[in-house]
């Protein structure tokens, strides 16, 4: 087959949820579920180099529906996320210097509906598959649809589909991505499974084809995972388990990447402390990541690079920390803090917050984000970061989220 031929095969491979969703079967569903979620973000954002002081407002609105039909089950999410602010104004999910990027969509599912200095209005299809039962112990799931390999909770370089923000206090929902996904189950604690996704990250086009297992041994969980990500070697080995009171995650990638092999990784401990009355969860994590700069004056070259525009990378520093705190003040009120830090240049971002249950569908939430080590420089149109956490400005945000139907 010629590589035209490759891609337009996939294109119709992940687009086939779609014409499933599309043809009726003659079978009636069984169990359909409809459900919502709405979020809405308010944001003030101190002034920085980079832009004047302000307020936005974010908004988020996601439908999603499931149901099956014999051997079938179809999955899908479609979502508007509504961005207002002051011209000028940073983005209202300013948690990081330089958020996580998507990696990129295959299908084209979704765009701006408007864009202004003033206003974003984007529309997505975040989800969009349907999943084909092979058996007592195998399925296929085929189309857009969320795929986590990660093992450590903040930092996860040995998950090469979606990662997430280490900052974001948001993460209801995992970013689905355009993939066939075989897995086969062997006994309890064994799964096999092959991932292959097509990828449009920038201007290029990318294919990743990964095999994984994972197993339990003595009470560890363990695996590993080869093949092609983005076109590239990779290959990546983790384990979890405990080690007294303390849980023990880990988990290790190495990537051949732009003529030079690449080793990354990230070891976690986390557990529960009682302090009176209440649990107080603890997680620390360290991550040396090879994709990223040794002296801030490479961190806009990372930030640049071919592993951050194809989503794999977290961060923008060689070397990162993550200490996470949580503890219930009270059955319907919980306090958290979140130091997210460069081990190399000093630089930290401190994010404490507040939540509170209002119902089993609504919660409230309050926080703030610091940005503490030298701030950036913008000489004439030329910009340099003086420190990786520093670039970021103060903010403070309040946020409704809903869950209905």
């Amino acid at each position: 087959m010629t590589p035209g031929s490759v891609w337009r095969f996939w294109r119709a491979v992940l687009a086939a949820p779609l014409l499933a969703t599309l043809v009726p079967s003659g079978m009636e569903a069984q169990q359909p579920g409809l459900s919502g979620y709405y979020l809405n973000l308010f944001t003030g954002v101190g002034e920085s180099v980079l832009a004047p002081a302000g307020v936005t407002d974010f908004q988020r609105l996601r439908i999603m529906w499931n149901g099956s039909s014999g051997p079938l089950r179809l999955d899908a999410a479609y979502e508007h996320t509504l961005t207002l602010r002051q011209e000028g104004v940073l983005g209202a999910q300013l948690f990081t210097a330089a958020a996580t990027a998507s990696g990129g969509d295959w299908l084209s599912l979704g765009g701006e509906i408007r864009s202004d200095a003033r206003t974003l209005w984007r529309h997505r299809v975040d989800r969009l598959s349907v999943r084909i039962d092979l058996g007592s112990s195998a399925d296929l799931v085929i189309g857009r649809q969320p795929v986590s390999w990660a093992t450590t909770l903040f930092l996860t370089p040995a998950d090469p589909f979606s990662p997430f923000d280490p900052a974001d206090p948001f993460r209801e929902y995992r970013t689905g991505v355009d993939a066939a996904r075989l897995r086969y189950y062997s006994g309890s604690f064994t799964q096999f499974e092959v991932v292959v996704r097509p990828a449009r990250p920038g201007d290029r086009e990318t294919l990743t084809i990964l095999g994984r297992v994972s197993s339990n041994r003595g009470g560890w969980d363990l695996g590993a995972w080869g093949g092609v990500v983005h076109d590239t070697f990779g290959a990546a080995a983790f384990l979890s388990g405990s080690v007294g009171l303390w849980a023990l995650r880990a988990e290790g990638a190495v990537r051949d990447l732009e003529d030079r092999l690449v080793v990354r990784g990230t070891v976690g401990l986390d557990r529960t402390f009682p302090v009176a009355g209440a649990d107080l969860y603890v997680v620390v994590e360290y991550q040396r990541d090879g994709f990223g700069a040794t002296e801030s004056d490479g961190l806009l070259d990372a930030a640049r690079s071919r592993a951050f525009e194809q989503g794999e990378m977290q961060g923008l520093g060689r070397d990162v920390g993550a200490l996470q705190m949580s503890y219930p003040v009270h059955p319907l009120v919980s306090a958290s803090a979140l130091v997210l830090g460069s081990l190399r240049d000093g630089s930290f971002v401190f994010a404490p917050g507040l939540g509170y249950s209002v119902s089993e569908s609504m919660s409230l939430s309050a926080g703030a984000y610091f940005g503490v080590g030298e701030g950036p420089l913008l000489d004439g149109a030329e910009l340099s970061l003086g420190s990786e956490f520093g670039a970021l400005p103060r903010v403070g945000y309040l946020s409704a989220s809903v869950f209905f139907w």
